[in-house]
């Protein structure tokens, strides 16, 4: 089987998403991971999913269908599934994100840590290449706190900015949610969510950017 590399892939690994001041700068998160992001990449494609850049970053596919995201947050570099909840799980190291139903994060921290559970990734991707080829979907819940329509919809044109809103904790989450939620006409609502992306693009939350003015 031939690998095929996207040379957008290859951008992201030097440049990152772009979608922060930080983009193709020495502080760009993607510095501090690239290794880790590397050899995920290698896993992934060694079973023969199709590299994509989309939301400013790697989204592999089978089929035309999203199976697997890899990114950078501030603190690690991470592997989803966007089924992941579907999964077995049998090895317990998929992660759920906050309140999010369907995808499912690993974080990792050094190259070693992807070393020691490569053989597992490896039979996660092809699972859930197989769930894809399944159809099977999510049965998702109502959440306990609405999330505006504003929000979801910039989550469906971002996925990176999706990833990163649901690293945070569950508690900064619900906070920029009812913030979120607070104006009553539509286009007040979408101007706090970008006023706020890149703050949450870099893993802050609400309050501790107050906090951060205030001291």
């Amino acid at each position: 089987m031939s690998i095929v590399l996207n040379p957008q892939v290859d951008k992201y690994l030097i440049d990152g998403c772009m979608r922060c001041k930080y983009g193709a700068t020495p502080k760009c998160k993607v510095n501090n991971w690239r290794e880790e992001l590397e050899l995920l990449r290698q896993i992934v494609l060694e079973t023969g999913l199709t590299e994509e850049i989309k939301w400013g970053a790697p989204v592999y596919t089978h089929q035309g269908k999203n199976v697997i995201l890899v990114n950078a947050l501030k603190e690690s570099a991470n592997i989803g599934f966007f089924k992941g909840a579907l999964l077995k799980d049998e090895n317990q190291i998929l992660q759920q994100q906050g309140n999010i139903q369907a995808a499912r994060i690993i974080r990792f921290r050094s190259v070693d840590e992807i070393e020691r559970v490569k053989a597992i990734l490896t039979t996660y991707i092809q699972e859930a290449i197989v769930l894809e080829e399944s159809g099977q979907k999510v049965e998702l819940k109502k959440n306990p706190e609405p999330i505006p329509e504003e929000l979801i919809e910039a989550f469906q044109d971002d996925k990176a900015f999706e990833s990163a809103f649901n690293a945070l904790t569950p508690g900064r989450q619900r906070a920029y949610i009812i913030h979120f939620s607070q104006p009553k006409q539509s286009q007040t609502r979408s101007s706090r969510i970008e006023k706020y992306k890149t703050q949450i693009l870099n893993g802050v939350g609400l309050h501790d950017e107050y906090k951060k003015r205030v001291n």
